[in-house]
């Protein structure tokens, strides 16, 4: 094997490489595919989790958000009954709430590249490290170093820290080190590169069309800077870069082209190759339809480890998935040196990042005895609120609002549903009503399901006079996995709830997470960008677009799309 563990990112001594080399020689076989499964959280009482991690001895689990003393108790006892500690980790992306269900929901990447302020992206992963240090979780999911380079994407936009490599940067590296504040080890994601693609890896393998040069530029740029620096893990996606695979392999045939989570050209080629990643490399979730479309899984599994990623996330059929493995193993088309270099990167990452020290033990394990501190956590994400939330245009002056002026409001929120996805966000439409009535002014919700037909086809601009002074409309659309766009969907019908009088009344138009909606509502006077729908953030847009307070938040990303008619 090549592998120099006292070189970045482990930088072991030589003690210490000893101590890997002994424990993944004394492995079995079993456990050593065991170490190359990320699988995810298991549910059950102590004896069942017992005996999943006796059988299966995964390297890793990822939990999904969950009540902080049951996670405790659940990581805890796994963790008791691992030989090998376990990396436990989560998507951190946004707040501790990527991991504890009562944790800080701290805003999303593109509401902190909104400040200008990296500090902030720093209080993002300190406030996240911690509240998920608190519970046993040891890593994350993040940062997000993708690039928002097609405001068509659905499932990067706010999930990103804008469209310009030099704030990723930024962020980013503030961002990890308020996670290793913390002994959160971060995974930047997600090489290649999403954000790119108008698709989502989730329903296919999308790609990453740039060419080898733009890809240097951009991406290869933040990834090289990161790796320079030591970064530990990287999660490889489920996107293609042909550009890349066909200069490290010319000729190549398109139908040969693959994602890199099953490319050697992409992982031993161009991540350790060129870019010369020497730690960690996880897949994204493998049950993806982008993972499943380009060969059998039987194939594509061992095809990964062969690629020179180190760790398979989430399995389909344990049982049928680590037989694939076991099976490539044993017929040779999975060579064990492999594996045993796969499963060296992992224990040495453990060791490197604190997870378990020479004696072979879990270092630092969680108490139930835990404090979040959510009370001064939620003071950061109201100051982050207060900074972020972004005028983009104000055409008629409109702004500020005040019952004075506007004293009956028909409030419209678009998008307020919770259908899946691992959506981070609630409803806001109560909240909004809340805070507007609370500031004097009358409302009336749009009520989408019981439509007057004949306002809707007959109704015109002085009946609408007759009811309202204000138009308020809120999209709390937000990107989520396994979904096509992030679109505006009026009703069908007649585009009902549409704002068609926006030249006659007073229209405002608000959105929550995507920053893109003014391609859809070019011609609306007043939007406002907000990124996260969480409650301070609420609280700052009534603030701000009542005139209490200034907005003070700068776009980290074209919001007009690159449309004339956006502008107007």
């Amino acid at each position: 094997m090549g592998l120099d563990l006292a070189a970045g990112p482990y930088r072991l001594s030589a003690q210490q490489i000893d101590f890997v080399n002994r424990v993944v020689a004394g492995m079995s076989d079993e456990e050593k595919i065991g170490q190359l499964f990320f699988v995810i959280g298991q549910e059950g009482d102590d004896s069942r989790l017992k005996d999943f991690i006796d059988r299966y001895h995964p390297g890793g689990i990822m939990y999904r958000p969950d009540k902080a003393g049951k996670l405790q108790h659940k990581v805890a006892t796994c963790q008791g009954n691992s030989r090998i500690p376990l990396f436990i980790a989560a998507n951190l992306e946004a707040g501790g709430n990527g991991l504890v269900a009562e944790g800080t929901w701290f805003g999303r990447p593109m509401q902190v590249a909104a400040t200008a302020d990296p500090h902030q992206a720093y209080e993002l992963g300190d406030v996240s490290g911690y509240e998920a240090r608190q519970v046993g979780g040891n890593m994350s999911f993040s940062p997000i170093v993708d690039l928002d380079l097609n405001f068509r994407n659905p499932i990067m936009n706010t999930r990103t820290f804008g469209s310009d490599e030099s704030t990723i940067i930024a962020m980013s590296d503030a961002e990890i080190e308020g996670f290793k504040a913390n002994g959160i080890i971060p995974v930047a994601k997600h090489f290649p590169g999403d954000g790119v693609d108008e698709r989502d890896q989730h329903l296919l393998s999308s790609i990453n069309s740039l060419s080898v040069e733009k890809w240097m530029e951009s991406y290869g740029q933040i990834y090289r800077h990161l790796i320079e620096r030591g970064l530990p893990a990287v999660m490889i996606a489920h996107i293609m870069q042909p550009a890349w695979e066909r200069r490290l392999c010319p000729g190549i045939e398109d139908k040969d082209l693959r994602p890199a989570s099953v490319s050697r050209l992409l992982i031993d080629g161009l991540l350790r190759g060129q870019l010369k990643f020497n730690g960690l490399a996880i897949t994204d979730a493998t049950p993806m339809i982008g993972y499943n479309d380009i060969m059998p899984r039987s194939q594509a599994l061992p095809t990964t480890i062969n690629a020179g990623i180190d760790m398979i996330l989430f399995n389909k059929d344990i049982d049928e998935d680590y037989g694939y493995v076991r099976e490539a193993v044993s017929n040779g088309t999975l060579p064990m040196e492999r594996v045993d270099e796969a499963v060296t990167r992992i224990v040495a990452t453990k060791v490197a990042q604190g997870v378990m020290g020479t004696d072979g033990k879990l270092k630092n394990p969680s108490s139930p005895d835990f404090d979040l501190k959510l009370e001064e956590h939620g003071r950061l994400a109201a100051d982050l609120a207060a900074k972020s939330v972004t005028l983009v245009k104000d055409r008629d002056n409109i702004l500020p609002i005040t019952p004075k002026k506007y004293p009956r409001v028909r409030l419209v929120v678009l998008g307020d549903t919770d259908d899946g996805g691992f959506k981070e966000g609630g409803l806001v439409a109560d909240k909004f009503k809340k805070k507007l009535e609370g500031e004097g002014f009358k409302v009336t919700i749009f009520d989408r399901k019981h439509l007057d037909f004949q306002e809707v086809f007959e109704g015109g601009v002085k009946e609408e006079e007759d009811r309202f002074d204000l138009a308020f409309y809120v999209a709390n659309v937000e990107t989520a996995s396994n979904q096509t766009t992030t679109r505006l969907d009026w009703i069908h019908l007649m585009a009902a709830d549409a704002p068609w009088f926006m030249r006659s009344i007073p229209t405002v138009f608000v959105s929550t997470c995507n920053p893109y909606h003014l391609y859809d509502i070019p011609m609306v006077s007043t939007y406002v960008n907000a990124y996260t729908g969480n409650d301070v953030t609420i609280d700052a847009i009534i603030r701000k677009m009542t005139g209490k307070e200034k907005f003070e938040g700068k776009s980290p990303v074209d919001p007009f799309c690159g449309h004339f008619e956006t502008r107007l």
